[in-house]
């Protein structure tokens, strides 16, 4: 059964009033707050803290800025044993008392679920699920956070998803590795209504943010084109270009399976009819090679493969 973040809310609440689990008292959220940290906390510390005044969360002039307890709770034990206590919340990945992924989550959505750049997606979504941790990703005191860079974004990604890495390193591929396309263009990590976290609610809308010319309504439709754009390309790299799923024509005989083009020297002459036909009359057996098969690829005539406005495209040859 899944918990929303509303009854993690009320659980934790109850836990705190028994002493389980320490509750976030009312902050302060000064520099002279943020100093009952800092004294110890400062630039000689092992790791660079006061860079987070370089950043949004430093900015003491913005009312919805939280101070050091805003993020780590009260933390009155530690302040009390620095070296025997940890802080109410830890999220330093390399440290043995690090806070559960609920417990930092919830820290980070007090005020990101719903008071700055609304996360109301983040509950239920692919990262959430698979128990991802805000601090996973992001670095809070690093004004110069690699996942909000477009050139090293992807490297924080494929941490994880580690066959994407590959396939942006094939011949056909989107410009991720110069920095010019990100993984958050097309991908939303905080949760999305769409399919595999997109941006849109469809694969197509997706891809129609930057291939426009490729939307229509056209006159002439390809049915795959409008079902999705992945029946033939594969967004993350591909070794066939476009960014296909295999080489032409092979791609194209996935549906096209008939007689078309038989003769390889006098076109599309066929028993038939002068059409192109799926799963043909003639037997497999008994058919000579495909004329496409021969040193040729169908768009070189089905030129406008994604459809045609022109009243003779029916065939998506102009």
């Amino acid at each position: 059964m899944r918990i929303s973040h509303r009854h993690l809310a009320f659980y934790a609440l109850a836990l705190g009033l028994i002493g389980l689990m320490p509750l976030r008292a009312e902050e302060d959220r000064t520099l002279d707050g943020d100093k009952k940290c800092t004294m110890c906390h400062d630039e000689s510390w092992r790791v660079p803290v006061l860079s987070i005044y370089q950043t949004k969360h430093g900015v003491k002039g913005d009312s919805r800025t939280p101070g050091c307890q805003g993020c780590h709770g009260e933390s009155a034990k530690h302040q009390g044993d620095p070296g025997g206590s940890a802080p109410d919340v830890v999220f330093g990945a390399k440290s043995k008392k690090l806070s559960s992924v609920e417990v930092r989550n919830a820290a980070c959505l007090s005020c990101h679920e719903s008071k700055i750049r609304p996360r109301a997606l983040w509950s239920g979504s692919a990262h959430e699920t698979h128990g991802l941790a805000c601090s996973d990703c992001h670095e809070a005191h690093n004004p110069n956070q690699k996942v909000m860079n477009k050139l090293t974004q992807p490297e924080v990604c494929f941490g994880c998803h580690q066959n994407e890495r590959a396939q942006v390193h094939r011949f056909s591929r989107h410009p991720i590795l110069e920095g010019k396309v990100t993984c958050s263009d097309c991908h939303n990590p905080h949760g999305s209504t769409g399919p595999k976290l997109l941006v849109k609610e469809t694969v197509n809308e997706t891809c129609y943010t930057c291939h426009a010319e490729k939307r229509g309504p056209f006159l002439w439709e390809h049915a795959p084109v409008v079902d999705d754009c992945t029946n033939c390309h594969t967004p993350h790299g591909s070794n066939s270009s476009p960014l296909l799923t295999m080489r032409l024509p092979m791609l194209c005989q996935n549906c096209h399976t008939g007689d078309h083009a038989k003769n390889l020297y006098s076109g599309a002459n066929l028993p038939n009819g002068n059409v192109t036909t799926a799963g043909g009359r003639i037997p497999l057996g008994s058919q000579s090679p495909a004329a496409q098969g021969n040193a040729r690829s169908c768009i070189l005539c089905h030129s406008v493969i994604h459809g045609s406005n022109h009243p003779a495209g029916a065939k998506f040859q102009r």
